[in-house]
């Protein structure tokens, strides 16, 4: 735990990241778990997952959304790179992952800014046909997120959410979203909150994890299990047995960069896996919260920034 959140606070330093950002080796690093800095870089990352079976869901790491215009080059950049998967005959393994506050969320009056950002893109992505998932970001903006989900989700019920298994409040969240037959992408979680709102044994959120996901696999939406942990793997693929679920109706996804191998057997053996694709220029803070998910990844990271990896 306290690597985990000395990882976060180096997520949000400024020194860290012109460090980081200005290594050649460090930027090596980074391409293992990030596509690039362009569209075209995300579009051959799923290029080459598709070629291996697997399909994708791309974010842009862009820059941070601080007035309406920001908001809106975030949506031009989405709806380009809709155009360059068409243009690679990729819509049918792709689609697309987006923050809310890159939608506009947390500016004044982000709400409706955030709403008419968010349906220009789930309009989109339905003429293209394929799929948006909202991402969750930090505790404050847990409630405005679902409220935004709630308002797109009912004119493009093709829309996705995520949840995090490390908040206490998931488990009911899961139960009410899987009532409304939505896809949930079920993730455990990499921000520094308080204990009143979540877990911080890791045991805790492994068992938040497995009663959400019981809750999503009981119901009537499609939950998106979205680990590596091989022990969750294999109870959430007995749980799709013993509730009579049909691969179809349920998929895995994994992390680019993060277990390929684990990947590669899961689709070879009849499973939808799902590959989360980022790419942009703000890699740095994404790559340090893979880290505190994973803490192990530090040490490849570190020998980078020390001028050894």
């Amino acid at each position: 735990m306290v690597v985990r959140n000395a990882l976060i606070a180096a997520s949000r330093s400024g020194a860290m990241k012109t460090a980081a950002t200005s290594t050649p080796l460090t930027k090596s690093v980074a391409r293992r778990f990030v596509a690039g800095e362009s569209a075209v870089d995300a579009v051959q990352a799923g290029a080459d997952l598709a070629a291996s079976g697997l399909h994708c869901t791309i974010e842009y790491l862009g820059p941070e959304v601080i007035d309406e215009e920001s908001a809106e080059g975030a949506v031009k950049e989405y709806l380009k790179l809709l155009e360059a998967l068409q243009a690679a005959d990729l819509l049918d393994r792709s689609e697309l992952s987006v923050k809310p506050s890159d939608m506009g969320l947390e500016l004044d009056g982000g709400s409706s800014i955030a709403l008419a950002n968010t349906c220009t893109l789930a309009g989109a992505a339905a003429e293209f046909d394929t799929l948006l998932t909202l991402d969750m970001e930090a505790y404050s903006t847990v409630e405005p997120t679902f409220e935004l989900f709630d308002a797109v989700h009912a004119d493009f019920p093709q829309t996705g959410i995520v949840v995090q298994s490390y908040l206490k409040r998931t488990e009911d969240d899961c139960r009410r979203l899987a009532d409304s037959g939505a896809r949930v992408r079920l993730v455990k979680g990499a921000f520094d909150e308080p204990e009143e709102v979540a877990f911080e044994a890791a045991q805790d959120i492994d068992l938040s994890y497995v009663r959400s996901l019981k809750a999503l696999m009981n119901g009537d939406g499609i939950p998106l299990i979205a680990t590596h942990d091989p022990r969750l793997i294999e109870i959430a693929a007995a749980l799709a047995v013993r509730t009579g679920r049909e691969r179809s109706s349920y998929e895995f996804q994994m992390l680019f960069g993060v277990r390929p191998d684990e990947q590669k057997r899961l689709a070879a053996s009849g499973e939808k896996v799902r590959v989360y694709v980022p790419y942009g220029p703000q890699w740095y803070p994404y790559l340090v919260r893979r880290m505190a998910e994973k803490p192990a990844n530090l040490a490849l990271f570190a020998r980078a920034l020390a001028g050894r990896g």
